[in-house]
Parts: structure tokens; C-alpha cells; sequence
């Protein structure tokens, strides 16, 4: 898929309040900090569409970006930011859980996992929940050249053998780089294909 153009077009706290124009969205979201704009921005090669920021939990929003007049890119607010407090934290789980349970053009939400750390907690509990309730995902391992070689591959199998424990099967995987642009055309012809298939 070739990106030619991408803008913004609203944002919400309220996914009743979103676009009703029948078009599909692609959701991305991940723990505050994992690498979201800067994917985002990656991958419709539009440098400051996405607000990127070094203060973790910036995004409070359900943010539409409308790409090539087709579909959504759809950046949801970071999950589990502990300085938001509990009031914070709840409000923005009810954003993200309202408009991952309710959003009916939502196809596939897409989960970011910084590739640096071993498997998180916080990141199990959401997969989790994503699998019990029969939401569509794909696992996207952000900051992908961060690591060397052997060590990105170790942290991506331990989440692949953690996730065997409780699943049949897992969903697809990614690794990707903001910086080096690694895993842009993997997802973009990942999107292709299911909007052909829609």
C-alpha cells in the first residue's frame, strides 16, 4: 500500500461522537510511552501527524487520521500510566474500553509492545482481555532497533511462549522501527489485504 495522503480529522473522549461515515478504522494503542506517534508517523510517512511527545500518557484522545480518503488510523489514549492516579486511569479506560467494545468500523485494533522489556504484566492483562472478549488483534513489537539481534528475538518468544499458555493460537506479530522504518510496508499490506477482504 502506497500512503498518499493522511490528515487528521477529530478527536474524542467519546466514541459515539466519532466519524459515522461507514468508513473502517485501524486502531493503535499500547502503555503510555511504548512508541505510538512516532509508529504512527512512521507509517504514513507524515512527520508530525501523530503528536509526539517525552511526557508518557499524552494522548487523553480518541485521535481519526483519514488515510488515502479510505480508511482510519485510529491512535487510542495509552493504557496503564501509574502518575495519571486512579480517577485519571479510569477515565481513560472507559475511553478505551468503550470504544474498543462499541466502535463497530473498528476491524483490527493493532497492540504496541516496546520490545526492550520482557513481558509485562500490564500487556498480558489487556491481550487477555482482548482474547475473552473476541476483539480482533494484531501484536506490534515497537523499537525494534533498540536491541541487537538476539536479545529482540528472546523478548519476542517470551511473549510468544507466555501467550501459548493460555491461547490455541496466536494472533499476528510485527517487529517495527520508528527510526528505521522497519515493518512499514509488513503492516501497511497487512491493512491492504483486510480491507480487500472486507
Amino acid at each position: 500500500m502506497i500512503i498518499q495522503s493522511a490528515e487528521f480529522i477529530i478527536s474524542n473522549t467519546d466514541y459515539r461522537l466519532c466519524p459515522q461515515d461507514g468508513r473502517t478504522e485501524y486502531a493503535f494503542i499500547g502503555r503510555s510511552n511504548v512508541g505510538k506517534s512516532s509508529l504512527i508517523n512512521m507509517l504514513t510517512g507524515r512527520k508530525g501527524l501523530a503528536l509526539t511527545s517525552s511526557t508518557p500518557g499524552k494522548t487523553m484522545l480518541i485521535n481519526h487520521f483519514l488515510i488515502n480518503d479510505e480508511w482510519y488510523l485510529v491512535d487510542l489514549p495509552g493504557y496503564g500510566y501509574a502518575r495519571r492516579g486512579k480517577e485519571g486511569r479510569d477515565k481513560i479506560r472507559i475511553i478505551i474500553e468503550d470504544y474498543i467494545m462499541e466502535r463497530e468500523a473498528m476491524v483490527n485494533l493493532f497492540v504496541l509492545i516496546d520490545s526492550r522489556h520482557e513481558p509485562q504484566k500490564i500487556d498480558m492483562e489487556f491481550m487477555e482481555w482482548l482474547g475473552e472478549n473476541a476483539v480482533p488483534f494484531t501484536i506490534v513489537f515497537t523499537k525494534g532497533d533498540k536491541l541487537a539481534g538476539g536479545r529482540l528475538q528472546m523478548n519476542v518468544n517470551a511473549y510468544k511462549e507466555k501467550l501459548m499458555k493460555s491461547w490455541e493460537e496466536l494472533p499476528p506479530i510485527f517487529v517495527t522501527s520508528a527510526e528505521k522504518g522497519q515493518g512499514r510496508d509488513e503492516l501497511l499490506d497487512y491493512i491492504e489485504q483486510i480491507n480487500k477482504s472486507l
